[in-house]
């Protein structure tokens, strides 16, 4: 296995930091619609204080920490828990971007090629190393991740994360037909891929492993099977899949699989859904298999920019809600046009527009923040400013440019902030991320000694 390189912006962790800024995180779930929801947690102009790595407390301005804290002071700026990404494939930063496909088509033309040079070992290491960076600077701390059905690129993805102290739930990828040399595996040599990974990753640091069957089409019964028995064998193992994406794909599916009643229920079958389940998309889905995932506790990862991009269809996120499913929000990079969560979150909304509802922001960030960490079964750890919870936290800019500046003075009270803040902002906002309380990425020209600049402190007036 090839070596990842050094981590940039490897600054010593203190083992006490302070942040000074505008924090929000969430108690609960926001209700659907409610733009005043009370689980909202505000807290304008506080110190967060991290205890080498872990949150310990929150406490306002006016009681600053002693002279034994590292300090910071970012007055006027937002912030946040490190986001998290439920669904993005590492290798696929590659085909980002590219033009004129359908799900189908867009295997076969762009991402099989671009996976099938991830069975090089220095391939993979640079593949994790600039993937993993790039989800930092998009603000993004923990994430599920795909990379490909190589092991090296499964082995060598773990090993970036543990070096930048990341939680990272991944897993080789389980394919033994319908796709092209390079990319198949069989049952027997995956199993034992994946029985070494786990023993060499599952658990250690802050890595989880998945069960990643790329999804129903490309796996047959027995690679399903097998699966399924990994998932009983071992402990707190996740499974990633996609599910239901498009139409298409739906009718082979049902061509392959005649026996299932429904896309869901081949995993079903293969025992495949439980509480640690993620499917991404979920797009065509009728109520059993809501009401089937809400019994499971599987979660979908609604895609919105990648189901927008390649034209696959609308998310019902109110109803899986109501019929008690979990959702979480993913960038699915690179049918995703963007890492960047906030970009996805204001793709959230179009799409739910379209469908004849309305995303309020907080329904937005609670589902990449606390939303997804109790989905995943990691609220102890990730997602909001919990104390015991890990010192994964980012800070950004309200505004950057001329328009979201202007937009945002004249916002009127907090969730029209935080809306603007969706809709007009993208990574460029990102001042920091850290993760356990160590900086991973800091935005080029700004220092941790700057005095806030004056456009935040006009922001920071706002004490809704």
């Amino acid at each position: 296995m090839a070596t990842p390189r050094p981590v940039p912006h490897r600054a010593p962790a203190p083992d006490r930091l302070a942040l000074r800024g505008d924090l929000l995180d969430f108690s609960a779930a926001p209700a659907w619609g409610d733009t005043a929801p009370s689980n909202v947690r505000w807290r304008a102009d506080h110190w967060l204080l991290i205890d080498r790595g872990r949150i310990v407390g929150v406490q306002p301005a006016s009681q600053p920490p002693g002279p034994d804290w590292q300090c910071e002071d970012h007055r006027g700026r937002l912030i946040l828990p490190g986001f998290i990404d439920t669904h993005v494939h590492s290798a696929q930063l590659d085909v980002i971007g590219s033009y004129g496909a359908e799900l189908l088509d867009w295997l076969e033309t762009y991402t099989f090629p671009a996976e099938t040079r991830y069975a090089d070992a220095a391939v993979a290491a640079a593949g994790a190393a600039d993937f993993l960076d790039a989800l930092l600077a998009h603000g993004t701390t923990s994430a599920v991740v795909f990379p490909t059905v190589h092991k090296v690129s499964a082995d060598t993805l773990f090993a970036a994360a543990a070096e930048r102290g990341m939680r990272l739930i991944t897993g080789k990828v389980l394919m033994d037909r319908h796709a092209p040399d390079g990319l198949r595996d069989d049952v027997a040599q995956a199993e034992r891929d994946c029985v070494d990974l786990i023993a060499r990753w599952h658990g250690r640091d802050r890595l989880a492993y998945a069960v990643t069957v790329r999804f129903a089409p490309t796996s047959t019964p027995a690679q399903l099977a097998m699966a399924g028995a990994l998932c009983a064998a071992t402990p707190g193992l996740y499974m990633q899949t996609h599910v239901a994406e498009n139409k298409a794909e739906v009718q082979w599916v049902r061509e392959l699989f005649p026996e299932a009643r429904s896309y869901l229920d081949v995993y079903a079958r293969a025992g495949l859904l439980g509480p640690r389940s993620v499917l991404a998309h979920g797009i065509w889905l009728d109520a059993a298999d809501r009401a089937l995932l809400a019994k499971s506790g599987a979660q979908i990862a609604h895609s919105p920019s990648s189901n927008l991009f390649l034209g696959s269809g609308l998310f019902g996120w109110r109803a899986a809600e109501q019929a008690g499913a979990a959702v979480s929000l993913a960038s699915d990079v690179g049918g995703g046009t963007s890492l960047s969560m906030l970009r996805t979150m204001a793709d959230a909304y179009k799409v739910q527009a379209l469908a004849g509802e309305r995303l309020t922001a907080w329904k937005a960030i609670h589902a990449a923040t606390r939303g997804a960490a109790v989905a995943l079964g990691l609220e102890h750890e990730i997602g909001s400013f919990d104390t015991g919870c890990a010192g994964d936290v980012c800070i950004w800019d309200w505004a950057v440019g001329a328009v979201a500046t202007h937009r945002l003075a004249l916002a009127r009270e907090l969730h029209e902030r935080a809306f603007a803040w969706i809709t007009l902002g993208d990574e460029r906002n990102l001042v920091a991320a850290y993760v356990a309380g160590r900086e991973r990425f800091r935005r080029e020209g700004d220092n941790p000694g700057d005095t806030p600049a004056a456009g935040r402190n006009a922001a920071a007036t706002h004490n809704d």
